[in-house]
């Protein structure tokens, strides 16, 4: 028996939190609070923003002189390298097929991305290179779509399939990433879990997913088959919420309904049924992002860009504390990670969002170049992550983040 239809009011905030609208109302809560010295986990100082902003338009100036900067999506990390993995690929690909394609390797690829831990790597084949993080996922992930580990047909390997997805155990994707006792993967048993919960709505969607439950054929979906040349960047992410809605393992459940990654905090305050809650959906947002060019591929074109949020994660983060913009009050211990859930984190992810939309109006008018020229797609990418990941080297030999924060696989 389906579940009973949530009343109109609790249906339009299950919609309005789904929104990056509500993103970046909720945020800026917590931002509007740091500003009044009220918050309990960090201080702010926005006058280091200049020197960050200087810091990262210096990232970009070196990484792409030209300012030709790719959108941030998981499509750089198969290039890690200079090696052109998912060119050498599609090459197999019968062409009609291949943005579809490239939608299924993004969909498990994002989701696989989620915190591998310092102790894991990926020894690829036919190279002597060990990659670790997310590029090590994303080659490790590639390498398994490449054999068809997501398929359930193996005369058609490069695909997504929902029985491909619900046949998967732990020992197949721990075969996969080669983990083993001394390469140990933080969360696998709940990345296996979220592939599962993935095939599941996606047999349960037939209308956007088609009768194979493809996750591909979103591309279909939204592009109404090719007959629909534009698509907005809010409809895209909105169609990700609602359907893969059932997959997040520990997503918030808001009234029967899965909302995903939605946390809460004291000082998000509201006068109707969202009071408290604070959503990022930073999964389903990188995903967004990733699927940016299988739909150029396939001849759309993605409007409404900067409608999408930055992407509150470690290193865009990581970047904020390094640089003195967020002075965190009392910091966990590294053999004590953060709950993802804990306030601290809450803040620290909060505070990222909207730092990121200031950051990248700086960062314009340091090089001359407009949000057209320059979405925050491209301030990500050229960006902010990649600023993250340099001033994280310089201050820690790791290069880990400044904040530990446990992960099951499925978050950040």
């Amino acid at each position: 028996m389906n579940a009973p239809a949530p009343a109109p009011d609790i249906a339009a905030s299950i919609r309005w939190l789904r929104s990056t609208e509500a993103v970046r109302q909720r945020c800026g809560r917590l931002y509007e609070a740091a500003g009044r010295g009220a918050l309990g986990h960090f201080r702010l100082h926005l006058d280091r923003m200049d020197w960050t902003a200087a810091y990262v338009a210096a990232v970009i100036r070196e990484s792409y002189p030209r300012y030709d900067i790719p959108y941030h999506s998981r499509w750089r990390h198969f290039d890690v390298g200079g090696v052109d993995r998912w060119g050498a690929l599609s090459r197999a690909i019968d062409p009609g097929d291949l943005p579809r394609a490239a939608a299924d390797l993004a969909g498990v690829s994002v989701l696989l991305d989620a915190g591998a831990g310092p102790g894991w790597g990926y020894a690829e084949a036919g190279s002597s290179a060990r990659l670790g993080r997310s590029e090590g996922l994303a080659v490790a992930s590639l390498a398994m779509f490449h054999d068809g580990l997501f398929s359930s047909d193996p005369k058609r390997p490069f695909r997504v399939d929902a029985e491909g997805l619900q046949a998967l155990t732990d020992a197949t994707l721990s075969r996969g990433f080669q983990v083993n006792a001394a390469n140990p993967l933080v969360g696998l048993p709940a990345r296996v879990e979220l592939l599962r919960r993935l095939g599941a709505a996606m047999r349960d969607r037939p209308d956007v997913f088609g009768r194979e439950g493809r996750f591909g054929n979103l591309i279909a979906y939204l592009t109404r088959d090719g007959v629909r040349p534009v698509v907005a960047a809010r409809e895209l992410l909105q169609v990700l919420l609602e359907t893969l809605g059932p997959i997040w393992p520990n997503g918030l459940m808001f009234h029967g309904a899965n909302l995903g990654d939605v946390a809460r905090h004291r000082l998000a305050r509201a006068d109707d049924a969202t009071d408290g809650l604070v959503p990022f959906h930073k999964l389903s947002q990188w995903l967004a992002y990733s699927l940016l060019e299988p739909l150029e591929w396939a001849g759309a074109t993605v409007t409404g860009l900067d409608d999408l949020t930055g992407l509150p994660e470690y290193r865009n983060g990581g970047l904020f504390i390094d640089a003195g913009v967020l002075a965190p009050v009392d910091p966990p211990p590294k053999d004590a990670p953060a709950d993802p859930r804990s306030e601290l984190v809450v803040e620290w992810r909060a505070l990222t969002v909207v730092l990121l939309d200031e950051i990248a109006l700086r960062i314009r008018r340091i090089l001359g170049l407009d949000a057209a020229q320059l979405p925050l797609a491209k301030v990500l990418q050229g960006g902010t992550w990649m600023a993250g990941r340099k001033i994280a080297r310089e201050k820690r030999a790791d290069g880990g983040p400044p904040l530990a924060v446990a992960t099951d696989g499925t978050t950040f």
